[in-house]
């Protein structure tokens, strides 16, 4: 059986089967990696950034593609790229069929992208920083085989 504290620092709490719990330990460790990030990179979400990537990965990519790659509906990324697009840096454009849009940087979000490549790299940095090269990359593997 494997021993676990009887109670979470600073909470008085006895965590029960929490702490064997592989979504419990991922809440964890993502309230601790977006505060951080939140601290590294202010003003835009770590989602934002995400789709700000992928659309510098994917210039012209369409909104239903990036939809799909972000896990969210077509509907709830028009109000995303409407808000992206209201502090100017994503544009759309007509695509080539005329039913779709494609989604491109504009010059103020590849220059918001610049600083948060920046802001982001240390971010990665402290997050990783108690584990080694290969415990992050397996760390890396294992949390894309959970999520595949």
């Amino acid at each position: 059986m494997s021993r676990r504290p009887l109670k979470r620092p600073g909470t008085g709490l006895d965590p029960g089967p929490l702490p064997g719990l592989i979504g419990y330990r991922l809440r964890l460790a993502q309230q601790t990696v977006f505060r951080d990030f939140a601290a590294s990179v202010p003003g835009v979400s770590p989602g934002r950034i995400g789709m700000l990537l992928l659309v510098e990965a994917n210039p012209g990519v369409t909104q239903s593609r990036l939809a799909q790659a972000v896990g969210r509906d077509r509907s709830t990324m028009v109000g995303v790229l409407d808000q992206l697009e209201a502090k100017r840096l994503v544009e759309r454009r007509k695509g080539a069929d005329r039913r779709t849009n494609g989604v491109w940087l504009t010059r103020a979000g590849r220059s918001l992208l610049a600083r948060a490549k920046r802001a982001i790299a240390d971010h990665e940095q402290r997050v990783a920083a108690r584990l080694s090269a290969a415990e992050r990359a397996k760390l890396l593997e294992l949390l894309g085989r959970i999520g595949a």
